[in-house]
């Protein structure tokens, strides 16, 4: 069953940040934003200035519906932020985060992938792996993930029963493979196998989850290189008749591109195997894009496919910088991915940081224009990555007829004595008092981790808090 609605109207007082646009962030000093018992926002209020109390008077007065609403009431350096986006991640290579060493793209795959997810044959190991990886990244703020799972069905349907039970939005696709790349101990037997065990996860995971209100299948063919074209004529075909997205990679390295032109001889390039097998859809997700042709961004812009920069992982295995202000400047929607496990965190607030760093890195070899801001970063993160998704009419701001997708966030403080035990319990984050509240937001984004995510609602279910989350205040009215 789906997960459950919250059980009254909430009110969620204080300081709001979401970003307006791609280069604007508002920031609401004084908010208050009222949830009903669907998760839905019906109100968004941004001057309460005078205070708790008057806010309560106000409520009382003009929204009669609102009087018995729980209120939960942010008090020092805090303030709710859209929960997070992950466009791409691989949820069972999370045991595998960190575990690169010196290896390139193809060499990684055969050293610690296929071995690890071939290994989700057994179920318990599956249902350990997943159940952690879903609470791990729900404490770092994502409300929606867009999983790879692994080739078994049994083991993809438990990560969207996983999803649904504990409340995050996720699209859980079963990985296709069946080309002579992937090893013989880890591929699908035939096309048809291909196609009959998608179609299984496809058809259960809409039987937990009718209306796809929190857990959507989709289809995965893990990259050109790993299915034979007849499979990716058929992923495409599965997709279209099965109304579902799309996920895959495209040009993450040069030595997979030449594969691809080396398997594939008679295509143009890497976006045009994908747009003859039909998989080059409005409901395409692509991950990396680090080296597309200026042609192949055109075919993708043309088919308005979605792209999922991944820059932790492209740093990490070395695959390149993506020009993300170009692509952006043509018009591509664009979300951010961890790419666990060729990235090496679960935490899509650090791939902020990374996409900052990685448009810096390449500015450096080109010229300024190539960098990313902190708000354009920030709106990767949420609204862009619900466009990737196809969920930019529900989540990733604050907007009236929004589901609250949402987390808490609170900073540190700087007593006037300092800290002179040398403990710091709020996280890394130190507000010392003079800050304006962009600093603040400022000072999370590039200093700020998963200790500072003190909360996080998912269509307004509380379905991650820690110790410092003292939940509801009280009712609006007695």
């Amino acid at each position: 069953m789906a997960a459950s609605a919250p059980i009254s109207k909430m009110i969620y007082v204080g300081p709001f940040v979401h970003s307006r646009s791609l280069t604007e962030l508002e920031i609401g000093e004084n908010g208050a934003i009222g949830v009903d018992e669907n998760g839905i926002i019906r109100f968004v209020e941004r001057d309460f200035h005078e205070g708790f109390e008057k806010l309560m008077a106000y409520v009382e007065e003009n929204k009669d519906e609102w009087v018995h609403a729980k209120v939960v009431k942010i008090e020092g350096n805090g303030f709710f932020f859209p929960g997070f986006i992950d466009t791409h991640v691989h949820a069972p290579q999370h045991p595998n985060t960190g575990l690169f060493g010196k290896t390139t793209l193809l060499d990684w795959l055969k050293k610690y992938t296929f071995p690890m997810e071939s290994s989700f044959s057994s179920l318990p190991r599956a249902h350990r792996v997943y159940q952690n990886f879903v609470s791990r990244t729900l404490s770092h703020g994502t409300t929606t993930c867009s999983y790879f799972a692994t080739i078994h069905v049994p083991a993809t349907n438990a990560l969207a029963d996983i999803c649904l039970k504990r409340g995050q939005r996720a699209f859980v696709g079963r990985v296709c493979m069946n080309s002579d790349l992937s090893p013989e101990y880890y591929r699908d037997e035939s096309v048809e196998s291909s196609v009959r065990d998608s179609k299984a996860s496809i058809d259960y995971i809409r039987s937990i989850d009718p209306n796809g209100e929190i857990v959507k299948p989709i289809v995965t063919p893990r990259f050109s290189p790993s299915c034979t074209p007849d499979c990716l004529s058929a992923m495409g075909k599965l997709a279209q008749e099965t109304d579902t997205h799309i996920q895959t990679h495209i040009s993450e390295n040069k030595g997979e591109i030449a594969l691809v032109q080396e398997l594939f001889p008679s295509s143009k390039s890497y976006a045009d195997v994908y747009d003859t097998h039909g998989l080059l859809t409005p409901k395409t997700i692509l991950a990396h894009a680090v080296h597309l042709s200026p042609q192949e961004r055109k075919i993708i812009l043309a088919r308005k496919s979605k792209i999922s920069h991944c820059p932790a992982s492209n740093t990490a295995i070395t695959s390149g910088c993506a020009p993300i202000r170009e692509l952006l400047n043509e018009g591509h929607t664009i979300g951010l991915g961890t790419d666990i496990s060729g990235g090496f965190h679960p935490s899509i607030l650090e791939n902020v940081r990374q996409a900052i760093w990685v448009s810096r890195h390449l500015a450096i070899t080109t010229n300024d224009s190539a960098k990313l801001s902190t708000e354009e970063a920030l709106y990767l993160a949420t609204r862009g990555g619900a466009a990737v998704v196809g969920l930019e009419e529900k989540v990733g701001g604050f907007e009236v007829g929004k589901e609250w997708d949402a987390q808490m966030i609170q900073l540190g403080e700087v007593k006037q004595e300092g800290n002179e035990d040398g403990i710091f319990e709020e996280g890394p984050v130190d507000v010392f008092g003079w800050e304006s509240w962009a600093e603040r937001v400022e000072k999370w984004v590039y200093s700020g981790d998963d200790r500072n995510t003190v909360a996080v609602w998912v269509r307004g279910r509380l379905v991650h808090n820690t110790s410092r989350y003292t939940g509801a205040e009280g009712t609006a009215a007695p």
